[in-house]
Parts: C-alpha cells; sequence; structure tokens
C-alpha cells in the first residue's frame, strides 16, 4: 500500500471530538478559516523545516497568506539538489511562493529561505540564532523533516533491507525533528502560545497497523510519540504541541513520477488505482495548519493526532476545488476492507 502511495496521530480527532503550487495554494476557505485567511497570523513568527516541496511548501503557504513570517528551510537550493533528486523544487522557490502569497492576499506575510541540513546541528543553531537576531521570537514550529522515501526498499524484511539505508531513513526522519527542536524550542518557549507541529503520515489510529516496512513504520511512528511528549513538556510554558498528518497526498513526486499526471488531469490516476479518488493537494494540510495556527484555543489539541481530513469538519475549510477529501477514515472504511472504491461521502 504504502509502495504504490508514497505519502509522504493518543487521539485522533474522529474520536476526539508542486506541481502547480500556485494552484493548489490559492485561497477559497469557509468557516473558521475565513479569518485565518486574512491576517490572523500578521505579526507572528514561524518555521517550516522541511519546506521545498509537498506539504511543507504548502503548509509555508498558507502561514505566508495569513500574514506570517516563515523562514523556510530544506537542502536543494537552485544551485544544489539533495538525495531527493528533485531539481524541480527549490527552497528559494518555496520563499517566493509564500511572499507571493502574502502579498496576493494584503498580509504582508514573508517566506525567507535558509538552505539547512537538519542533521547538522550547527546549521540548526545557526538558523534559530538567526530567526532570534533578525526576530527575537518564534511563535510556530513545523517539524516536516523527511526525504527518506528514496531510500525505502518497500517490499523487504527487516533483515533483507539494506541496514545503512535503513538508518538513513531513521535519521531523515527522526533525528532531524529531534535535532530541530533542540535548537529552536529555546526561542519558542520565550513567549505563552507557541505551537509545535510535528508532520507524519498517518493518524495514531491507523499507524497502529504496520506500516511496512520496519524502517518506515518507525519513522512514521516517532512524531507521533515526540507530540505527546512534547506536550507535556510544554505545558508549563503555555505551548502546544501535537501531530498533523495530510490524507493520501498528491505531492510533486505523486503526480509526476508515481502517476505521471499533472494537477490538472490528476483523475486520470484513478485509471492506475481507483482510490487515488480519495487523494488531496497540499494546499489542504496548509490550511489545517493555518487553522490551528489562527485558533486561539488550540491548546485543546495539546499532545492530539490530527489530520487535515478530520480538521476540516473541525475548522470549515476546503480542498481547492470545494471538496473536503477524508482520507484515513475512507482508507480504513474502504480500501482496507478490499471494498470498491467509492469516495461518495468521504469527500
Amino acid at each position: 500500500m504504502d509502495k504504490d502511495r508514497g505519502r509522504d496521530m493518543d487521539k485522533d480527532l474522529d474520536t476526539e471530538a508542486e506541481n502547480g503550487a500556485e494552484n493548489q495554494t490559492e485561497s477559497g476557505t469557509t468557516g473558521r478559516t475565513a479569518a485565518a485567511a486574512a491576517d490572523a497570523l500578521t505579526g507572528k513568527i514561524a518555521l517550516v523545516a522541511g519546506a521545498t516541496r509537498g506539504a511543507g511548501r504548502a503548509m509555508a503557504v498558507e502561514l505566508g497568506r495569513a500574514g506570517a513570517t516563515v523562514y523556510v528551510t530544506g537542502r536543494t537550493t537552485r544551485e544544489h539538489t539533495s538525495e531527493v533528486g528533485r531539481t524541480q523544487e527549490t527552497i528559494e522557490g518555496t520563499a517566493d511562493l509564500v511572499t507571493a502569497a502574502g502579498a496576493d492576499a494584503g498580509t504582508g506575510g514573508t517566506g525567507i529561505a535558509v538552505p539547512t541540513d537538519h542533521l547538522d546541528p550547527e546549521q540548526v543553531r545557526a538558523l534559530v540564532e538567526r530567526i532570534e537576531r533578525e526576530q527575537s521570537r518564534l511563535d510556530i514550529l513545523v517539524n516536516d523533516i523527511w526525504g527518506g522515501d528514496v531510500h525505502v526498499e518497500w517490499d523487504k524484511k527487516m533483515w533483507e533491507h539494506d541496514l545503512d539505508k535503513g538508518l538513513r531513513i531513521l535519521r531523515l526522519g527522526v533525528e532531524t525533528h529531534i535535532v530541530t527542536s533542540r535548537y529552536a524550542l529555546p526561542l519558542l518557549i520565550r513567549n505563552p502560545g507557541g505551537l509545535v507541529v510535528e508532520v507524519t503520515d498517518g493518524t495514531d489510529e491507523f499507524n497502529r497497523r504496520y506500516r511496512k516496512p520496519l524502517y518506515y513504520d518507525l519513522a512514521k511512528a516517532a512524531p507521533l510519540r515526540m507530540a505527546r511528549a512534547l506536550a507535556e513538556e510544554l505545558k508549563e510554558y503555555d505551548c502546544t504541541a501535537l501531530c498533523l498528518t495530510p490524507g493520501w497526498l498528491r505531492s510533486e513526486a505523486m503526480l509526476d513520477t508515481h502517476f505521471k499526471v499533472t494537477e490538472d488531469d490528476w483523475r486520470a490516476g484513478c485509471e492506475q488505482n481507483p482510490h487515488f479518488a480519495i487523494s488531496e493537494t497540499p494546499a489542504f494540510v496548509g490550511r489545517a495548519l493555518a487553522a490551528l495556527a489562527s485558533d486561539p484555543e488550540v491548546a485543546r489539541w495539546n499532545g492530539a493526532s490530527l489530520s487535515s481530513g478530520g480538521l476540516a469538519k473541525e475548522y470549515g475549510f476546503t480542498d481547492v476545488d470545494g471538496s473536503a477529501p477524508d482520507a484515513w477514515r475512507y482508507i480504513t472504511e474502504v480500501e482496507q476492507e478490499g471494498k470498491e472504491a467509492d469516495v461518495t461521502g468521504y469527500r
């Protein structure tokens, strides 16, 4: 399942009551997130670690649209390509999209690109020192660092999987988050109301299943536990930590590499896998993040596992086509049960 999907959390929201990036992040929210689409985050300082493409890029853009100053990091620049091997998306390109979104919305949101390898503590230390020097605060930390898909041997048993590749997956998906939080949290806790968002693939409820292979399973389970642990440690500082997942993400690689389609004709991918009909643009989880960051009562989610589809029910935002795909419920109730693909009632 994960091989086909390639989807780049102690409570699930339901139980707790750039290919075409410019189009994927256009405005169009409803309900409580209408405020987030205006200037609800003006004056807020955010760090989206791992914002070169996909969910990270879209989350940075939506924070900027709502008025935040967003530091965006990653390893692929206009001069250097990371091991992911994609030259199409760069960290400078993300910053440009953030600034453009802020200008289009009239909020003044701005993107600032800082090339960073989050496995290098000194680079992360320098990044946070720069934010402190330039802004004197940090309000939102998003740990979306990944890039491990290229190392996953999807059909291998643990003892068959290349060990170096497996350990690299864990370093990219777990160690990077730890290093970033180690240096960013001392700045974030200086002011009450700070928000830490760990990003993973799958809700806590769904990830009780085995997400083969072992290294991928560990990498995607760790952010859930990290959010729960940080929620406890941040309470006394009046800060919140939670875990957020998109659904079946129509990332750039999902479109042009896995399904060989574009955002304009993405439904053609359903001919290869009919369950692709439940997929969502990166903007959907970006709007979920903007809604959370704009919510004065976000502390109610402290330690929770949240999804873009579940949060859409709470906050009233939609994906760019006006739908609200509830991917994890669909995957559990339809795909995992071997039923015929039918998204009726799920988006």
